[in-house]
């Protein structure tokens, strides 16, 4: 399997390679040159499989010719081993065709566990393979900062810097990832926003002199690896649900496209889905692109749903790479014109291809605090807000009531007591026996300035598990 560019003028690479480069020496992102597709029949093969080996016939064709298959169906084993729920991403039914794919019962309760927990040990195979070590810079809005940590932390070759926006994540969030350490682990608290954060790392990883000679990976959804990993739990839920034999629709929480994108590529890759619907907060700019084909920054504002408080998607970019027939100078000249002015809009019949799979609705903090007592009151569950949002979504796009309609549940209610206590449904519920003494845990956390130089020099003083690089 061999990797684009979605700016169309950085080298082509393979599987291993992609992993350890992120975002591609152009600016852009990497994405498969050619996309693999299944047949009905072996779709329908795969029911009933347990969610390791179902993983392995999804992604086996993406690492075909860097991981032999048996050393690949090990780490898919250890990877899902660790979830707490045998089925690992188990369907809760909420209402008539309606149903939540519960993603969040992995070590630190959100769906991002599902891509970390394997890009982790993917890591530590190829890095041991050709005994090289490397640095993580990754930004977090709330769950990839813990999920990260968590999934890298015993990586031998691997020091990991995690920034998040100062006093703007849940407290649990916090905890999972300051209280997690070890002599690779350093985070970082930014005083500013998430998008802050991202163009930092952005930004590093456009010029990497800082680090003297040693490699920038990424963590988050512009590494190859975690789109991958996502698409599988699509798979997962529509041959519970009678795939590939009948079409799913999915609504899915998203502030930077990436779960989402998973989404579609699936579809892409042969699994009936009729539509996709993109539930965002009141941090609306991809409902305004999927609703008016405006893309466009605006105020950020923190929101009771924090991971999805984020301004620019950058997994959008590989979408547009898509409606722009794979075109990467017509991608390239797109992020141009985003960089200079903050807005762009494609052609009509680019958004208009779009809007035949693509539904989307912005959910604000009310609404959201009356989809979780909504539901609470309905069925008893109780959902994170997050996941409440793609609910309200799923209820007002929803195409066809005979047509499945799934959910993402995308992390743990007892990450957010907040949302769930202005939803009157009384109080958040309490931490798994892992994380029981989460609150008595001591917390090993920086603060630093809005600033570019100040982060830089902070990583090269203590990368090299604790020695300057």
């Amino acid at each position: 399997m061999r990797y684009v560019s979605t700016r169309g003028q950085a080298p082509v690479l393979n599987f291993e390679d992609v992993l350890l480069a992120g975002l591609a020496s152009d600016g852009g992102l990497y994405v498969p040159e050619n996309l693999p597709r299944f047949t009905q029949e072996e779709i329908a093969s795969w029911a009933g499989l347990p969610y390791h080996e179902l993983a392995f016939k999804v992604m086996r064709p993406f690492v075909t010719g860097s991981i032999p298959d048996a050393d690949f169906k090990q780490i898919l084993e250890d990877t899902y081993g660790v979830f707490a729920h045998s089925s690992v991403a188990p369907l809760r039914q909420l209402g008539n065709n309606e149903w939540v794919l519960e993603l969040f019962h992995g070590p630190t309760l959100a769906f991002k566990d599902f891509a970390l927990q394997l890009l982790g040990r993917l890591l530590d195979y190829v890095l041991a393979k050709r005994n090289e070590r490397v640095v993580i810079m990754g930004a977090t809005s709330g769950d990839t900062g813990s999920a990260a940590i968590e999934g890298c932390k015993a990586c031998d070759n691997v020091d990991i810097f995690i920034m998040h926006p100062h006093n703007r994540v849940s407290e649990v969030q916090r905890r999972q990832m300051t209280t997690i350490f070890g002599d690779n682990i350093h985070n970082i608290a930014i005083e500013g926003n998430f998008d802050d954060c991202q163009e930092m790392v952005k930004d590093s990883f456009a010029d990497q002199s800082f680090l003297k000679g040693t490699r920038l990976v990424a963590v988050n959804s512009i590494n190859w690896a975690r789109i991958m990993a996502q698409i599988v739990y699509y798979f997962h839920a529509a041959l519970q649900l009678g795939g590939p034999a009948r079409s799913i629709a999915f609504s899915v929480p998203t502030g930077n496209f990436g779960d989402i994108f998973a989404g579609y590529l699936a579809r892409n890759m042969g699994l009936p889905i009729s539509q996709l619907i993109v539930a965002t907060n009141r941090n609306d700019i991809l409902h305004r692109f999927m609703s008016g084909n405006q893309y466009a920054k605006d105020t950020l504002h923190p929101t009771l749903s924090p991971s999805m408080d984020i301004m620019v998607s950058s997994n959008f970019e590989r979408l547009l790479f898509d409606l722009h027939g794979r075109n990467g100078a017509a991608v390239a000249e797109l992020m141009s014109t985003f960089k200079q002015t903050g807005s762009f809009s494609v052609a009509d019949d680019r958004w208009t291809e779009a809007r035949k799979l693509f539904d989307s609705l912005a959910v604000n903090d009310e609404e959201t605090c009356a989809t979780i007592a909504e539901v609470y009151q309905e069925c008893g569950e109780l959902l994170d807000p997050h996941t409440a949002i793609g609910v309200k979504a799923a209820r007002d796009c929803r195409r066809s009531l005979a047509t499945p309609m799934v959910i993402l549940g995308t992390a743990h209610p007892v990450k957010f007591p907040e949302a769930v206590e202005k939803a009157g449904v009384g109080a958040a519920p309490a931490l798994p026996p892992h994380l029981a003494d989460l609150f008595q845990r001591d917390e090993r956390c920086t603060v630093l300035a809005n600033d570019l130089k100040t982060v830089q020099a902070f990583v090269a003083a203590h990368g090299n598990r604790g020695k300057p690089l």
